[in-house]
C-alpha cells in the first residue's frame, strides 16, 4: 500500500492541479490547510482529498499533518517568509521516515535574487541541506500571473512597461504534470528548469493581450527602470544549453483557451 501524499498550497493556481493530477493516479492527497474546514482529517466530498490543518509560518499541526506521508509536494508560498515557512515544513517531516520532499521554484531565482526570488531561493537552500529526499524544479512565471498583470494595465490609456523585460511564461497545467511526475518518482536533486515555449517581451504580451481579449489598441510604452539589468540579460528564462524542459501551449492559445499539449526536451 502507497503512502499518502501531502500537498502545501494545494488550493492555489499549482496546487489544485497537482492535486488533481495525483488523484487521477490514484494517489491518496492530504492538503495541509491552515484552517479548519468542518470535516477535518477527512475528505469534503466522497472524491476530494483528505485536508489537514497546519501552519507553514508558525510549524502549529504539521507534525500530525505529515505523519505517515511518503512524499510532499511544497506548493504554498510566502513572499516575505517562504525560508521559515519550509525551515517549520522541513523540521516535522525530519520527524518521520525520511519523507520525499519535492519544491517548485522560480527561474532566476539565483540570477536576481532580490525580495521575493530572494526568499525562493532561500527555501532552495533549506530543503537542500535538510537531510531529507528531495527534488526542486524552478519553473518560469504562469500565464495566469501575466494575465492578471495586463488586466490590470489594460484599463490605463497609455501602457507602460519596463523596457527589455523579457520572461518566457509557461502553462501552469504543463508544469503541474511535470511537477506530478517528479513526485511519483524518484528523489532527483534539482531538475531542469521548465518554460514556455516563446521568448517575449512584455510590451510584445500586452500587445497581444489587447488582440486577444478585443481591447482596443492603445500604445505600449517601454519605459527605462533601474535595477534589471539581470532581467534584460534574461535572468528570467532558462540559459540554453541547459536541457530545459519547453511547455508547448502559447500565450494566446492560453488566451484563446485553447488546449495544451504535451512537453518536450528542449
Amino acid at each position: 500500500m502507497t503512502s499518502p501524499i501531502l500537498v502545501t498550497g494545494g488550493t492555489g493556481t499549482l496546487g489544485r492541479q497537482v492535486v488533481s493530477r495525483l488523484q487521477e493516479a490514484g494517489r491518496e492527497v492530504r492538503v495541509l490547510s491552515r484552517r479548519s474546514r468542518g470535516s477535518q482529517d477527512g475528505p469534503i466530498s466522497q472524491d476530494g482529498p483528505v485536508f489537514a490543518t497546519g501552519d507553514l509560518a508558525t510549524g502549529e499541526g504539521l507534525s500530525a499533518a505529515v505523519r505517515g506521508v511518503g512524499t510532499i509536494v511544497h506548493c504554498a508560498s510566502n513572499r516575505r517568509g517562504d525560508a521559515k515557512a519550509t525551515r517549520n515544513l522541513v523540521q516535522a517531516a525530519a520527524q518521520q521516515h525520511s519523507p520525499h520532499l519535492v519544491y517548485i521554484s522560480i527561474v532566476g531565482v539565483d540570477r536576481f535574487p532580490r525580495g521575493y526570488y530572494k526568499a525562493k531561493l532561500d527555501a532552495e537552500g533549506v530543503i537542500a541541506d535538510s537531510g531529507l529526499p528531495w527534488t526542486t524544479l524552478r519553473a518560469t512565471q504562469f500565464y495566469e500571473l501575466i494575465r492578471n498583470g495586463a488586466s490590470r494595465l489594460a484599463k490605463l490609456p497609455v501602457i507602460p512597461v519596463p523596457a527589455g523585460f523579457v520572461v518566457q511564461p509557461v502553462d501552469s497545467g504543463e508544469v503541474a504534470t511535470r511537477l506530478t511526475e517528479l513526485t511519483l518518482g524518484e528523489p532527483c536533486g534539482r531538475v531542469p528548469d521548465m518554460a514556455g515555449p516563446q521568448v517575449l517581451a512584455f510590451a510584445d504580451l500586452i500587445r497581444t493581450y489587447l488582440q486577444a481579449t478585443g481591447r482596443r489598441p492603445r500604445p505600449v510604452v517601454p519605459v527605462w527602470t533601474p535595477g534589471i539589468g539581470p532581467i534584460r540579460a534574461g535572468a528570467m528564462y532558462p540559459q540554453p544549453g541547459t536541457g530545459a524542459t519547453l511547455g508547448r501551449r502559447s500565450w494566446p492559445d492560453f488566451l484563446a483557451g485553447k488546449p495544451a499539449g504535451a512537453t518536450r526536451a528542449g
